[in-house]
C-alpha cells in the first residue's frame, strides 16, 4: 500500500481550490473603467458617434492613453486606472469639449456635454472687459481681460474670423499674446487671426455655453504725461479703464468708481466706445519674455506666445471681484449719501 500511494497526491478540496482562485485574482491590480455619455445639449439627446479620448497630464501636456466611440445611446466606456492628473476629451462641430478626473473622484456615470456651433453669437455676450495700464520706464503694458457669458444652447464659434475682436494700436506692431479659459477648463493658448481692418484683430476661440475668459497682453511705447488712445470694438455691457497703485489716469468720459481695497488700484468706468488718457507714474518692472515690441521687419507679426505676465491673472480676477464688490457701490454711493445728508439735516 506504500508503493501504490507513494506517488499519489491528496485531492485539494473544491472549497479550498475557490479560496486560492480568489486570493489571487485579489492579489492582481483592477483595472476600474472610465464610463459615461456624451450628450449633445443643443438638441437635448445623447451624441452618437462621439470618440471619446482618455489623457493622462505629463510634463508634455495632455497624453493620449485610449479611447472609445459611442454608441447609438451616448455611452462610452474606457478600460483604465485614474493615476494622478488625467482627463477625457472630445471633439463635437470643430470644438473640443473636455472634462478634468482628480483621483479620487467618480470615474463612472460622467456626463460630458457638447453643443452644435454657430458664426452668430447667439446667447454669448461680453457682460465685463478690463483694460489695465502698467507703465514701467519707456515702456507700457496693456492687459484687457474679457469675461463672456453664454446664456444660449449654441457655441459660438467663428475660426476665421474670431469670435473676439479687439483693437491693436500701431505702436504694438502687430504684437499681442493671448489665452483663453472656457468654462470649467485649462488657460489655453489662444491664436490671432488678422481680419480686413489693419489695427483690429480676431481671437479664435469659441464661447461656449457658460462663462468663458479672455486675457491679451501687449506692449507700447510710453512716455510719462503723453496721451494714449484706444477703441472698444465689441459690444461691453460694461468696460473699466484701471491704473495701478502708483499710477494716475486721467481723461474724458471717464466715471469714477474709487480704489479698489485690496490691489489699491484706481477703477474708472468707461462711457464711450472710444477713449484718449494721459498717464504718469510707474509700477515696478515685471518680467520680461514679450520681446522688444519696436522689433520689426516692417511688416506686422502676429504672435502667439503665453502671456509675459501672467501674475497680472491673479490681478485681474482680484479688481474683478473688487469691481463687483466696490465699484457699483461707489458709483451709486453719491444719492445714498445725498439721502444721508438730507436727513441729518432733518
Amino acid at each position: 500500500m506504500n508503493n501504490r500511494g507513494a506517488g499519489l497526491r491528496p485531492a485539494v478540496p473544491a472549497s479550498l481550490q475557490a479560496f486560492f482562485i480568489c486570493l489571487a485574482l485579489c492579489g492582481s491590480p483592477a483595472i476600474a473603467a472610465v464610463s459615461g455619455t456624451v450628450v449633445n445639449r443643443t438638441a437635448d439627446k445623447p451624441q452618437a458617434g462621439a470618440v471619446v479620448g482618455f489623457y493622462k497630464l505629463g510634463q508634455n501636456g495632455p497624453e493620449l492613453v485610449d479611447q472609445a466611440t459611442c454608441d447609438a445611446r451616448g455611452a462610452f466606456t474606457i478600460n483604465q486606472n485614474v493615476e494622478g492628473a488625467s482627463l477625457i476629451r472630445t471633439a463635437f462641430g470643430g470644438i473640443t469639449y473636455t472634462k478634468t478626473l482628480q483621483p479620487g473622484s467618480p470615474t463612472t456615470g460622467i456626463t460630458l456635454d457638447v453643443y452644435e456651433t454657430s458664426k452668430q453669437p447667439g446667447g454669448a455676450k461680453i457682460t465685463k472687459h478690463m483694460l489695465l495700464f502698467e507703465p514701467t520706464g519707456g515702456q507700457m503694458t496693456v492687459s484687457e481681460t474679457y469675461l463672456f457669458s453664454n446664456d444660449g444652447k449654441t457655441a459660438w464659434n467663428d475660426a476665421s474670423n474670431g469670435t473676439l475682436h479687439f483693437y491693436l494700436p500701431a505702436e504694438a506692431h502687430g504684437k499681442a499674446q493671448a489665452t483663453a479659459t472656457a468654462p470649467g477648463g485649462m488657460s489655453l493658448e489662444a491664436p490671432l487671426v488678422k481680419t480686413s481692418r489693419p489695427d483690429i484683430f480676431g481671437v479664435d476661440f469659441a464661447i461656449k455655453p457658460g462663462e468663458t475668459r479672455i486675457d491679451l497682453n501687449y506692449d507700447v511705447p510710453y512716455a510719462e504725461g503723453s496721451s494714449y488712445q484706444g477703441k472698444i470694438v465689441t459690444r461691453d455691457e460694461n468696460t473699466y479703464l484701471i491704473a495701478p497703485n502708483g499710477v494716475t489716469l486721467k481723461g474724458d468720459h471717464l466715471n469714477d468708481l474709487g480704489i479698489e481695497p485690496q490691489s489699491q488700484a484706481h477703477i474708472y468706468g468707461l462711457e464711450s466706445a472710444a477713449y484718449k488718457i494721459e498717464l504718469s507714474g510707474a509700477v515696478a518692472p515685471a518680467a520680461s519674455g514679450a520681446g522688444d515690441a519696436g522689433a520689426s521687419d516692417g511688416a506686422p507679426q502676429i504672435e502667439e506666445a503665453l502671456p509675459h505676465a501672467l501674475g497680472r491673472q491673479t490681478l485681474i480676477l482680484g479688481l474683478a471681484l473688487g469691481i463687483l464688490a466696490v465699484g457699483f457701490a461707489i458709483l451709486y454711493r453719491m444719492p445714498a449719501g445725498k439721502e444721508k445728508d438730507e436727513r441729518g439735516r432733518g
